[in-house]
């Protein structure tokens, strides 16, 4: 472009005349251009149902907004409708009833837009066996359309850990790297919106910390909606938990809230000691999944 040219001029004018250190320079350039201009994304769900061909409702009168920021947690057990919903949000599926709205418009005219701003890791997911990590990126990144100049795949795989994978065929990789490759190509171009369904399934400990962080990170210009039945990789980077069952919403609200409330109806359970006055993350993950558990089992109603 015309600003990545006079760019490179001021840069020779400083005597930076080193090509690797000018592509990183110009890169970094390029990502923070696109960060500070990035396209926001807010969905509006409106009375939302979906029924499967053979009569099974999945989804019924779902009615929410989720703001253009922040990171988003879905929890809910087996069967409570939480993929079809974020089918539902990448464009895959299309409601049985009710609307989507994506900055005000329906989502069926929107969805072009969409998807070029969309970065989706599914539960399950496919990948090319011959190829290599930085092929495979290569070729994800001509299937969204996403400009070469806007990312660096030897960072994009530095990001998840696969710096030094970048060359060997995907058929090498184990079921924790085959993931992290999810991961990236989720993350490809920079999405306004990042929907991921299970993300940090196989992955250790240490490797699931390091993936809420830089998915909290994300959602500090991003829009990100993560599906997990790991309670930990939610309490402590979740601004807002969203709890589905039957596909219905159960509670909408912060982590701290659903504690406090959660405990606030009855006797706090022999095994979760605190105080009413506990918040995340203070309480952590401990005294979270006791008040999901609460919620679920129909202990507590809100």
């Amino acid at each position: 472009s015309s600003c990545q040219g006079a760019l490179r001029e001021k840069l020779h004018q400083k005597h930076i005349k080193s090509p690797d250190l000018l592509h990183k320079i110009l890169l970094s350039f390029c990502q923070y251009q696109t960060e500070r201009t990035k396209i926001l994304m807010e969905i509006q769900i409106q009375n939302v149902s979906f029924t499967y061909p053979k009569g099974r409702e999945v989804l019924s009168n779902l009615t929410l907004d989720l703001p253009a920021s922040g990171l988003t947690g879905l929890l809910g057990p087996n069967g409570a409708g939480k993929s079809t919903l974020m089918k539902l949000l990448s464009a895959s599926l299309l409601p049985s009833s009710g609307a989507i709205l994506v900055n005000g418009r329906p989502l069926i005219q929107a969805e072009r837009f969409l998807k070029a701003h969309l970065g989706y890791l599914p539960q399950g997911f496919g990948l090319f066996e011959e190829l290599t990590p930085a092929q495979f990126l290569k070729y994800m990144a001509a299937l969204k359309e996403v400009s070469r100049s806007s990312f660096s795949i030897s960072q994009l795989l530095a990001d998840v850990h696969l710096e030094d994978k970048a060359n060997i065929p995907i058929r090498a990789l184990s079921g924790g790297q085959r993931q992290r490759m999810g991961i990236a190509q989720a993350l490809l171009g920079n999405p306004s919106l990042l929907i991921l369904d299970e993300p940090t399934a196989g992955l250790d400990p240490e490797e699931r910390a390091y993936f809420r962080n830089l998915f909290s990170k994300k959602a500090q210009n991003s829009l990100v909606l993560l599906s997990t039945h790991i309670i930990e990789d939610l309490a402590s980077v979740c601004s807002r938990l969203l709890i589905i069952r039957g596909g219905r919403i159960l509670f909408s609200g912060s982590p701290g809230q659903l504690v406090q409330t959660a405990f606030s109806a009855s006797s706090i359970p022999s095994a979760v000691s605190a105080p009413l006055s506990w918040d995340i993350p203070e309480a952590g993950a401990h005294a979270l999944e006791a008040a999901y558990l609460r919620l679920i089992s129909g202990e507590v109603a809100l």
